[in-house]
């Protein structure tokens, strides 16, 4: 396919903007709508509580409810038909100034509090000071009949209620536990995974956490607090790996780690070797990954497919075990040395015991993880499994054939987005609903997560020390985190890793130095499995990964989705300049209202069929308020559909779009993803903005504009598609366009471009 510049300079500078800095609401009732400037966060909400008052609601309709989304917006008239009843009931207007100052306020709600700075020249002694008033004793801690944690369910403080009542509430918590919290050394021998005691020092557990060389990464970590990083473009089969390393001058640290084919050439425990010998050879997907990931360095995968997604959580669930076992075992077998004599120093441990964390979109997710972890990990038994699977396993069918591949993996099964699970190991035993701080591996959803950790309002109530000695991260569909509230995901990273409040039982002789040093976020890997790479995953790679043992983003060369839509269509590119990402918003929008929405109006009759996708629930608001309040539209019947409509609004906005009394569709990508409506009488898109995925690229440009040909609403080869792009949108438009055509379109001196 080939494609023509034409043009100079169309459309305006910039607009009034009444919606661009216009921020998402319902952000602290669990979520919020993607927002702020592009590129940046996608989950601004208002402050607070965030997710406090989100129920659980399994089986709770996807969209608006879901992501911690909140509650929709107050209603308005958001919609103009042709034949409408001009004595109908007065309706709320919604001028543009109510909108502004809706605005500043939501702003104000946004601002969050800062944490404070507890840091010294001398951590260790800082963190010791901290404990010194508060002080327990192990007896004192098991005495306890009552644990206040992340895990513990939320009762109510009111004292007219009935011990049934509590009871009653506790249940309606699945997730809930109930356990007293134990030493993180605590653990008897016959705990012990593996009785072999060689050590191996070409093993990266040995030289990454165990014995690491000190002169080495405290170089590199100088160099890190510098923001001295190197970055390598590095060909590697069908991927384009991105290489950070530190510039410390040491060149052997600017070559990526030796390929891995298959399981002979890891260092497994023996346990896990067993269990893994049918699995000899390694496809391209856990080729790709295994060097980075079992090399202990940082890692954003952006060519996560359905195909693939067994392959990733097979590597992802084999090294977080690997690193599990390693750790318990040297832990236990150290717990007999210092029988022997008490007078030997070994640091083998962090200040809590859990060691990985996953991050999951949904309770299906979570449970293919685990069953994942059961077949690697060939426990002989499963403590809790029985209400692991009733609290988590939707075996009824919800979709039909028809749904998309990659919608069916992520929705079917229990789509609930708000979970938290402790799991702990032992050498025959797998524990579900462990405590948090008795857990060796934590799933949560980012909202079931942040809610776990408490109210950031109430600061004493806070409780992200099971967070410490996180030394494994896994976000796995990080693209479909990105649909639900990201600042949720955000929130958890800024908690990693920091100095406990309170000892939980620590023994500060065997913690690690670099653990008392602060320095623990340091030695972290962050491992990122997504389906594409956004500003978003680029950032938290950017802000988040200080890996001293460096960080790599692997992400495929495209062709391109217009090439593949299935129908003949013309394709009309157009570019418009924005000074920053900032001021983007403003600038599509000005462009939208100055070279697309005159030919709207100028061709009112003939602008049946007109869908206008918006990527961004804040730019759908803005569209949406300039249809409904500008005289210049006045002429255009609209309807719309976002992520907060429900079932019956959808549907009525979509019946109202194919008979013609709504001429244009307002559609929001969120809308898309949790829906993936079939929408029926399109016969031109507009993209206000590309999408992140390009299957939507694809299932709206050419399936609506197919199904209309098919449905003979649509002469053939007659459909138009529409699409406004900046030079910010270049990561969604080389997936559109494909990466060679992408850069040309961003730097060429055109700003039209057909495809046809």
């Amino acid at each position: 396919m080939a494609f023509r510049g034409r043009g100079g300079d169309r459309g305006g500078g910039r607009g009034r903007g009444g919606g661009g800095g216009f921020r998402g609401r319902g952000g602290s009732r669990g979520g919020g709508s993607r927002g702020g400037d592009r590129g940046g966060s996608r989950g601004r909400g208002r402050g607070g509580d965030r997710g406090a008052s989100r129920g659980r609601g399994r089986g709770s309709s996807r969209g608006g409810a879901r992501g911690g989304f909140g509650p929709r917006p107050s209603k308005f008239n958001d919609a103009r038909l042709a034949d409408k009843d001009e004595e109908g009931p007065e309706e709320e207007d919604v001028s543009e100034d109510e909108f502004n100052v809706s605005e500043e306020e939501i702003e104000e709600s946004e601002e969050e509090d800062e944490e404070e700075e507890a840091q010294s020249g001398q951590p260790y002694m800082s963190l010791l000071k901290s404990f010194q008033s508060a002080t327990k004793s192990k007896k004192r801690k098991l005495d306890h009949t009552e644990e206040e944690g992340p895990n513990k369910a939320t009762k109510t403080e009111d004292d007219g209620n009935s011990d049934d009542e509590d009871d009653e509430k506790v249940k309606e918590d699945v997730d809930a536990v109930d356990e007293p919290e134990e030493d993180p050394q605590d653990a008897p021998l016959e705990d012990l995974f593996d009785e072999d005691d060689d050590l191996d020092n070409s093993d990266p557990f040995e030289t990454h956490f165990a014995a690491p060389d000190e002169a080495t990464f405290q170089a590199r970590i100088k160099a890190i607090q510098a923001n001295k990083w190197r970055t390598d473009r590095i060909a590697q089969n069908s991927n384009r790996v991105y290489y950070n390393t530190t510039e410390t001058g040491d060149s052997t640290e600017r070559k990526l780690p030796h390929s891995i084919s298959g399981v002979a050439d890891l260092k497994l425990k023996k346990k896990l070797a067993e269990s893994m010998a049918k699995h000899t050879e390694f496809d391209d997907a856990e080729k790709a990954v295994a060097p980075l990931l079992f090399n202990y360095q940082d890692m954003l995968y952006c060519n996560r497919t359905v195909a693939s997604s067994e392959s990733i959580r097979r590597m992802a669930c084999l090294h977080a075990l690997n690193h599990v076992f390693k750790t318990r075992d040297r832990v236990i077998k150290n717990n007999t040395k210092l029988q022997r004599d008490d007078t030997l120093e070994l640091r083998d441990q962090g200040f809590t015991r859990p060691k990985v964390l996953m991050l999951l979109p949904t309770r299906q997710s979570c449970v293919k993880m685990v069953e994942m972890i059961c077949e690697v990990a060939a426990p002989e038994q499963q403590e809790h499994r029985k209400r692991f699977d009733d609290g988590y396993v939707d075996k009824s069918t919800k979709f039909s054939d028809d749904k998309p591949e990659d919608f069916r993996d992520l929705f079917s099964g229990s789509d609930d987005d708000m979970f938290r699970l402790g799991m702990k190991f032992t050498r025959k035993t797998i524990k579900y609903f462990s405590q948090f701080y008795n857990s060796d591996i934590i799933f949560a959803s980012p909202l079931g997560l942040r809610m776990a950790i408490g109210s950031e309002e109430e600061k004493k109530k806070l409780d992200y020390d099971f967070l410490s000695s996180i030394e494994l991260v896994v976000v796995d569909q990080a693209d479909a985190l990105l649909m639900q509230n990201w600042e949720h995901v955000e929130f958890i990273f800024e908690h990693l890793n920091l100095q406990p409040r309170d000892a939980h039982g620590c023994d500060f002789s065997r913690v690690r130095p670099w653990y008392l040093d602060d320095q623990a976020k340091y030695f972290r890997q962050t491992v990122i499995f997504s389906a594409f790479n956004t500003p978003e995953l680029a950032e938290l790679q950017r802000l988040h990964c200080h890996n001293w043992a460096g960080k790599a983003r692997l992400q495929p060369e495209y062709p391109g989705v217009i090439q593949y839509l299935g129908v003949k269509t013309r394709q009309t590119f157009s570019r418009f300049d924005a000074a920053s990402i900032a001021a983007d918003p403003d600038a599509r929008f000005a462009y939208f209202t100055k070279a697309i929405v005159p030919t709207l109006v100028k061709r009112a009759k003939d602008a049946a069929g007109t869908l206008i996708f918006i990527p961004s629930y804040l730019d759908f608001v803005r569209v949406r308020n300039y249809f409904a309040n500008n005289p210049d539209v006045a002429s255009v019947t609209f309807g719309n559909i976002s992520e907060y409509a429900d079932t019956p609004e959808a549907s009525r906005a979509r019946s109202h779009f194919l008979t013609g009394r709504h001429r244009v569709l307002l559609y929001t990508e969120r809308a898309h993803h949790f829906r993936r409506y079939a929408i029926k009488g399109v016969k031109r898109v507009i993209f206000y903005g590309l999408p992140d995925n390009p299957i939507f690229y694809r299932e709206i440009a050419g399936g609506y504009l197919q199904k209309s040909e098919q449905s003979l609403m649509l002469e053939h080869g007659l459909g138009t598609v529409k699409v406004m792009f900046s030079k910010y949108d270049i990561m969604k438009l080389e997936r559109i366009v494909g990466t060679k055509r992408a850069g040309k379109m961003i730097t060429e001196q055109g700003d039209t471009f057909d495809f046809v």
